[in-house]
């Protein structure tokens, strides 16, 4: 019989349609997953490079001894006792530390000012002659403070610290006057006075030495005049910073 030879060469040959079949997918697969002009023991490579992932953050460390910080600062203050009108004043505020334990260090900040102030109403011996010409007369503060700063809650992301800043403060509030004293805007003397600076830090981290820095504060300061009648007053004003901190991880604590 002739019928089984038959069974027997047809199911041969659907057996190697389908080896074939089978090699031809497997070989159009790994044509594909390469790049042209790559063969099959070639290593595989990203068009465009490589990838590596890296954290900028892994070397943050709590350990330096000093750090150095430079920020734009804003100072809201009244130039005499008696004003209604408070000036806005920009300036610097250049501060640094040098830390003793893990949790303390001593910070000095030094902060230059400088804006336009309204003026008061007392006209003075001049009889306000003077004081008519004067419009939005510049003003300036100069703060030589230190004190102890306190490290808070603090990761490879960021950190905040307190301090508490005493010194004083150089007022200049006379240079604008048109040669007249300060009776005729109503304004302080000139006069270095006691000052006073609480507050602290929220930093970020952008690097382990790079840090962007944010500094809120409450500013006192203790002005008087010579002029009747003759006062002298505690001022408390807000200032803040935004700048960058510097970290010297050579010196280790």
């Amino acid at each position: 019989m002739h019928l089984p030879a038959r069974f027997s060469v047809f199911f041969l040959a659907a057996a190697v349609l389908a080896v074939c079949q089978a090699s031809g997918a497997a070989a159009q697969q790994s044509s594909s997953s390469q790049t042209p002009g790559q063969t099959a023991s070639t290593p595989q490579i990203p068009a465009n490079g490589v990838y590596v992932a890296t954290n900028p953050l892994a070397g943050v460390r709590y350990d330096n001894r000093f750090d150095l910080s430079l920020g734009l600062a804003y100072d809201h203050m009244k130039a005499g006792p008696t004003l209604l009108q408070g000036s806005n004043l920009g300036g610097l505020n250049l501060s640094g530390s040098m830390w003793l334990t893990r949790s303390w260090g001593l910070e000095t900040s030094e902060r230059a000012y400088v804006g336009t102030s309204g003026t008061g109403n007392s006209l003075g011996p001049t009889g306000g002659s003077a004081q008519n010409n004067i419009k939005g007369p510049f003003i300036q503060e100069y703060f030589f403070t230190a004190g102890p700063e306190w490290l808070g809650p603090h990761n490879e992301h960021g950190d905040m610290t307190a301090h508490l800043l005493v010194g004083g403060v150089y007022g200049d509030f006379t240079k604008d006057l048109l040669g007249e004293g300060a009776v005729v805007a109503a304004f302080y003397n000139n006069q270095v006075a006691p000052a006073a600076i609480i507050g602290g830090t929220f930093d970020l981290n952008r690097s382990a030495h790079w840090v962007f820095r944010i500094t809120p504060d409450a500013v006192m300061t203790h002005y008087s005049i010579n002029y009747a009648p003759y006062t002298s007053q505690f001022d408390v004003n807000f200032a803040i910073s935004v700048g960058m901190e510097y970290k010297f991880s050579k010196w280790k604590r």
